[in-house]
C-alpha cells in the first residue's frame, strides 16, 4: 500500500466530515479505495472518497460523540436498539 496513503489515513473509529455530502460519520474501514463511515448514532454505513473524508477537530469530536450517545440512549429508551 501506498505510505503517503497511509498517513493521511483516518483510524477506524475516528469521527469524520465527509465534506461532499455533508453529513458526519465514524471510520469503520478502508476498502478498495474508499472510506467506510457510519452515522454517528448508528444506522447504514455509506462510503466516502478518502479525499472527502476530514477529521473533525478535537471540540468538535467531543460534541459530536456526546450527542451520538444521546441520540442512541434515546433510541435504546425508546426500545429501537438493543
Amino acid at each position: 500500500m501506498n505510505s503517503e496513503l497511509e498517513k493521511t489515513r483516518l483510524p477506524i473509529g475516528q469521527l469524520a466530515l465527509d465534506a461532499r455530502l455533508e453529513r458526519r460519520g465514524v471510520v469503520m474501514d478502508h476498502q478498495d479505495g474508499f472510506v467506510w463511515l457510519r452515522p454517528e448514532g448508528g444506522g447504514t454505513e455509506w462510503t466516502a472518497r478518502p479525499e472527502d473524508v476530514q477529521p473533525l477537530d478535537v471540540r468538535e469530536q467531543a460534541e459530536a460523540l456526546m450527542w451520538a450517545r444521546v441520540a442512541n440512549a434515546n433510541a435504546r429508551s425508546r426500545g429501537e436498539v438493543l
